[in-house]
């Protein structure tokens, strides 16, 4: 028996779908706008976070300026 000769079973014509849709150029387009008015709206609540990279950033900053403060200066 091959496997176009068997019987579908009940959950792969859902992910057969959901491949599909995952390819699919007008899904892609949904999802990403829907993604950015998400990211909107939680900004607009005052849920944004600052990334990692950026708070690491100004402590290097912050380090910097302390050590020049207190050995240079």
């Amino acid at each position: 028996m091959s496997r176009h000769d068997r019987p579908a079973r009940e959950g792969d014509e859902g992910a057969r779908q959901r491949r599909r849709g995952s390819l699919d150029p007008v899904e892609l387009y949904h999802r990403r706008t829907a993604r950015i008015r998400d990211e909107i709206a939680r900004n607009r609540r005052g849920d944004y976070t600052v990334p990692t990279w950026v708070l690491a950033l100004a402590l290097a900053g912050m380090v910097g300026l302390w050590v020049l403060v207190l050995f240079v200066i």
